[in-house]
């Protein structure tokens, strides 16, 4: 599932949720009426898609409500181990980015992207959030705090059924945030290399 998210993070426009916090529940505790809205925002974004995410990678849903209650943004994190250059990385994903199309331009996006961020920089069991996303949108990520790394490809898909980000047809970056006691070198690991990231054919690039 590719992402959609809310681009402009400078609009002027007043704040759709001034007085809320960004909520997170395991994706299978999701309340039914969120659950449903969620669904709802994701079809608009990708039409035909399979809701829900691969139970194998843990899924944990961060929503941003709006004012009146509703589910102004959502994402999802995905985790599982990656073993690459000798080492075992505990590795969390960021997928399905979405905003509510009559709020993009007020900084949903963003605010919910940042809160992904720290969450994960806050969780001990976590080595680095990876993730791959449209080239146009990496400055979004970036100002999240999340960094470009040059060349480097993942792997998705299965060992046998294999998509990677540098497929016909993708044009697509990969960035990085690493929570590590020693991130200049995981950095150098996963910069400009292949990555056999792996989730399988449910979320094929997380």
């Amino acid at each position: 599932m590719s992402e959609s998210i809310d681009p402009d993070s400078r609009g002027s426009a007043p704040d759709p949720a001034p007085r809320t916090r960004v909520i997170g529940y395991a994706e299978a505790d999701l309340p039914a009426g969120l659950a449903r809205q969620v669904a709802e925002l994701e079809d608009a974004a990708w039409p035909g898609a399979e809701p829900g995410h691969d139970p194998a990678l843990a899924p944990r849903a961060l929503l941003l409500p709006a004012a009146d209650g509703t589910v102004a943004a959502s994402l999802a994190l995905l985790f599982k181990e990656i073993r690459l250059a000798g080492r075992t990385y505990r590795a969390a994903g960021l997928s399905a980015v979405v905003t509510r199309p009559t709020l993009r331009g007020r900084g949903c996006g963003a605010r919910l992207v940042a809160a992904a961020r720290a969450e994960l920089a806050a969780d001990p069991a976590v080595d680095l959030a990876l993730f791959s996303c449209d080239r146009p949108l990496a400055a979004f990520y970036e100002a999240a705090g999340f960094e470009v790394l040059p060349g480097t490809v993942l792997v998705g898909g299965t060992p046998e059924d294999p998509l990677a980000t540098d497929d016909p047809g993708f044009d697509k970056v990969v960035l990085a945030a690493f929570f590590t006691d020693d991130p200049g070198r995981d950095r150098a690991a996963f910069t400009g290399v292949r990555v056999p990231l792996h989730p399988g054919n449910t979320d094929r690039l997380w």
